[in-house]
């Protein structure tokens, strides 16, 4: 392997391992931390890092589902198989539908998009660090038919933006499954998993048609380097989890997204 492959791929490591630690103190697989870097520093396009992006992301989050496992028993996410449905009936049309027009859209014109999209997540991020979105209580709306349209919409808009970015949605998924169903956050944790992972694979299906989609046969030690260095940083991170005050923490890495976004997109601005 030429030594700049090597030196690619060792920082490809070092990045996937801090971005892991960093999202697994604050409970998320921290894919939105990775686009910007695929796109500042390794200098793929937009299209193909949202692609590569999506397949690290299924990756983790199938090993972060196996990790919780053992603090989370399946029956108590089956009691909650309403929930799951409820959000996966909106999460796969919206990744379904946004997948494809992410395909065919310009690039200036997807460049926009993933620009306001990391700095709404930014600022919702930041929005946590004040408002306490991840404090489970009485849920927002009682069982019925309001609750239901309501949770479709979501997961519609939560699978929008998790096949434009490439990532799980679980910093969109977690606040609302507390807030909208009354959930503690250990479980909202595990039940965001299980709808991120069949609404991910819906995108990355949508996008296998796409030119782009050769990136991962070009870049797959990369990705090899990366996802390895996110499932330990993830496992380090779990470790460490409640040592490192999260409000502070979260409202840093909102900071940092919306940095990285503005640096990363200063032509779609």
């Amino acid at each position: 392997m030429p030594v700049n492959a090597r030196s690619r791929n060792r920082q490809g490591f070092v990045a996937g391992s801090l971005i892991g630690t960093l999202g697994g103190l604050i409970g998320l697989g921290g894919a939105e931390f990775r686009l910007p870097v695929l796109i500042g520093v390794f200098r793929l396009g937009t299209l193909e890092a949202v692609i590569l992006n999506k397949a690290m992301s299924l990756v983790v989050v199938t090993a972060a589902l196996l990790f919780r496992g053992v603090t989370i028993a399946p029956a108590a996410l089956g009691d909650h198989l309403d929930v799951m449905l409820n959000l996966l009936a909106g999460s796969l049309a919206g990744a379904w539908c946004a997948a494809g027009q992410a395909v065919t859209l310009p690039r200036r014109w997807l460049d926009r998009i993933i620009l306001v999209l990391l700095i709404g997540l930014s600022l919702l991020m930041l929005l946590e660090t004040r408002a306490g979105l991840h404090e489970a209580g009485t849920p927002l709306l009682e069982p019925g038919p309001l609750r239901l349209v309501t949770g479709v919409f979501a997961g519609f808009a939560i699978g929008v933006v998790a096949a434009l970015l490439g990532v799980a949605g679980g910093e969109l998924l977690i606040p609302v499954i507390v807030l909208l169903y009354g959930l503690d956050i250990r479980l909202a944790g595990s039940l965001s998993l299980m709808v991120s992972l069949p609404t991910m694979m819906v995108g990355f299906a949508r996008y296998t048609r796409a030119e782009a989609f050769s990136v991962l046969r070009q870049e797959m030690p990369l990705m090899g380097s990366m996802v390895l260095g996110s499932i330990l940083g993830a496992a380090v991170g779990a470790l460490l989890l409640g040592r490192v005050p999260t409000d502070w923490l979260t409202g840093l890495l909102g900071i940092v997204l919306l940095v990285s976004a503005l640096r990363m997109f200063p032509h779609a601005r």
